[in-house]
């Protein structure tokens, strides 16, 4: 059994294992059976735990969900798990310091699986790479743009281009740059030649810092044929992207995250068989 918390603990060759397990997830019906999968998700969590609750129920296993505050109390962690791991066959935490679910992996035997830190998000990152790999058939190859801060979306996408070796630029302002990646002050500039432009929402007291960095559909027109705009939701419409470009063919849309559900599944299903 192998724990998920961060892209780049894998091969490239075992993160497209995944993908393969995604692509036949119908033959895993009752892989879950008589499973139980503890889950600890903030009550602000939406899309990240609906996908996962679904698709443990989907393969026929049993979700418990806990508050992730629940994991801050004076027990000693080590032992909190020791106990948990009596009965529960995975465990998938949502929890702002990644070290916690490195301890939480590290007390138990059965696969403990990140569902977003402050550091990164590797199973959006998954289901976003396998959701572009079916609609754009040089994925890996494409030029990627981030335009953010350099909070944990934008090291998520670090994270994902150093795991698959794609190219990876960012714009902002120098002072949210992410150590490590090329960083551009200019939107309109170093748009062009990309094929895949992402954001991440801007918190509150950075909105000043980027009213030069709202992705538009004219910016998205200097782009390279065919780019396509996916923005990590929540999104907002008038901050980091315009309405019109929502509402463009360069928006990948709902369905795109629709690809949560099998890549998630898959995640689980390849923790438990290794």
């Amino acid at each position: 059994m192998k724990s998920f918390i961060k892209l780049t603990d894998f091969k490239k060759n075992e993160l497209f294992e995944i993908f393969e397990i995604a692509d036949s997830i119908e033959r895993y019906d009752a892989f879950l059976k008589e499973k139980t999968v503890i889950m600890f998700f903030p009550a602000s969590s939406i899309r990240t735990r609906v996908s996962f609750e679904k698709g443990i129920y989907l393969l026929g296993g049993q979700s418990i969900l806990f508050d992730p505050a629940t994991l801050d109390k004076k027990e000693d962690i080590r032992d909190v798990c020791g106990y948990l791991q009596n009965w529960a066959d995975a465990v998938i935490v949502r929890y702002p310091d990644i070290n916690m679910i490195y301890k939480m992996a590290e007390a138990m035997t059965i696969p403990v699986i990140n569902a977003m830190t402050d550091d990164n998000h590797p199973c959006e990152m998954m289901s976003d790479l396998y959701a572009l790999s079916k609609i754009r058939a040089d994925y890996l190859n494409d030029k990627y743009l981030f335009v953010g801060t350099d909070g944990n979306i934008g090291k998520a996408w670090k994270e994902a281009a150093e795991a698959f070796g794609f190219s990876l630029s960012q714009c902002s302002s120098p002072k949210y740059h992410i150590p490590g990646v090329p960083c551009d002050d200019n939107l309109r500039d170093v748009i062009v030649g990309k094929d895949v432009i992402c954001t991440d929402s801007i918190p509150s007291n950075m909105i000043d810092d980027f009213k030069d960095y709202q992705l538009t559909k004219d910016l998205m027109e200097l782009a390279n044929k065919g780019a396509v705009l996916n923005p990590c939701p929540p999104f907002y419409r008038g901050e980091e992207v315009t309405d019109d470009v929502i509402d463009s063919d360069y928006f990948v849309g709902y369905e795109f995250k629709s690809n949560l559900l099998k890549v998630q599944q898959a995640v689980l299903i390849y923790c438990l068989s290794s």
